[in-house]
């Protein structure tokens, strides 16, 4: 599968949105990957996590470690592919963090799973877990890559997608200079965003 494939695949889903987006980072966009819309697809995303699985089969990886909770469903199907074990991390106090006793052994060879990043931020909280408890980071799976390989993780990165798609300083953002609203994905209904369909 091409990433013209998948990109059909997140069209399908309605997964890519046209509008005007906070992202995570802070950062502005005129598109939004809600990857969740593809989660909610079991085929789907069982396509997507075998094209990522592909890049770490020969490293024999023992935990798919993902951020809650939008990787979850992925990191799920990540290590089912790669016949490892899945956890997760999540937010306590404002600070990634193993809990629910999920733990990751000295040594223990993991793949970080994330749903989209731009600029890294959330995987590299999910990196320092691992880094912490003396695990072995293999890399980096993702469904889309914001940055089209351009990040710098400083580990082997696998997307199954991968896309420019540009990205704003709040004081340098265009579509703030158009006044088209600013919307923080998840504060509003699905209906009010713009689907972005083919053509």
């Amino acid at each position: 599968m091409n990433n013209t494939k998948v990109e059909e695949i997140l069209l399908q889903s309605e997964a890519l949105l046209t509008g005007h987006f906070l992202l995570t980072s802070g950062r502005h966009s005129a598109q939004y990957m809600q990857c969740a819309k593809i989660q909610q697809h079991p085929f789907h995303m069982e396509a997507i996590a075998k094209i990522v699985a592909a890049g770490f089969a020969e490293d024999k990886p023992e935990y798919v470690l993902a951020p809650a909770v939008g990787a979850i469903v992925f990191g799920y199907e990540l290590a089912r592919q790669l016949n490892a074990k899945a956890i997760f991390a999540e937010r306590a106090d404002g600070k990634m963090t193993l809990r629910r006793g999920f733990e990751l052994p000295a040594n223990a060879r993991v793949v970080i799973a994330e749903d989209v990043t731009t600029t890294g931020l959330t995987v590299l909280e999910v990196l320092d877990i691992a880094k912490v408890n003396n695990a072995t980071v293999l890399g980096v799976g993702l469904i889309v890559d914001r940055s089209q390989g351009k990040i710098n993780l400083g580990t082997k990165i696998v997307a199954a997608h991968s896309k420019n798609v540009p990205s704003y300083a709040p004081d340098d953002c265009p579509l703030c200079k158009e006044g088209i609203p600013l919307v923080k994905p998840g504060s509003r209904q699905q209906s009010d965003f713009t689907a972005q369909k083919k053509p």
